[in-house]
């Protein structure tokens, strides 16, 4: 089976892992404050770029749920950040995803 990737990214995830890109924050709230960058959490929500061919359960490949161009919710401290093309990723699993975002 063969990995479906993004064209921006070169990074092949493997099992049941996916490649995601935090969506930035909005740096004004509603009262017209702005929130200086050491201030700010970290991005719970994100786009998926790539997807791995999904995990063995026994013997059999499980496929993933989550497809390219997602909107997901994860875990505020889940994955690994990479920096790839001097772009900021996550690595993570796709247990570590919360939700898809309609």
């Amino acid at each position: 089976m063969a990995t479906k990737n993004a064209a921006k990214v070169n990074v092949s995830p493997l099992a049941d892992r996916v490649v995601v890109k935090a969506l930035e924050e909005s740096e004004q709230m509603r009262g017209g404050l702005y929130i200086p960058d050491t201030a700010k959490e970290k991005p719970q929500q994100g786009e998926v770029v790539a997807v791995g061919p999904g995990r063995y359960e026994k013997d059999q490949r499980v496929p993933m749920e989550v497809k390219v161009g997602n909107k997901v919710l994860y875990g505020k401290y889940s994955g690994t950040e990479v920096t790839i093309d001097n772009e900021q990723y996550l690595i993570l699993r796709e247990s570590d995803v919360l939700a898809i975002v309609a």
